[in-house]
């Protein structure tokens, strides 16, 4: 399973920062990174909440499910 995170594909159509983002949503640069880039492990619903209300949008704009490809 493999879950895509498109921040940055709505950071660009709400023509916004990635540093204005992490300071509406309240967390630091450095968790903003891990989450953009797809390293994060885990998000707290609360912290989805608040990105996802800075960027007008809904959960599904931001989280994406892929299946694995067989290798």
């Amino acid at each position: 399973m493999t879950i895509i995170i498109n921040i940055d594909v709505m950071l660009a159509k709400r023509k916004m920062s990635v540093t204005e983002l992490a300071d509406r949503v309240g967390i630091t640069m450095a968790n903003m990174s891990i989450l953009k880039n797809g390293k994060a492990k885990a998000i707290r619903f609360a912290t989805l909440e608040a990105i996802c209300k800075a960027l007008d949008c809904q959960p599904g704009d931001i989280l994406e499910y892929r299946e694995e490809e067989e290798r």
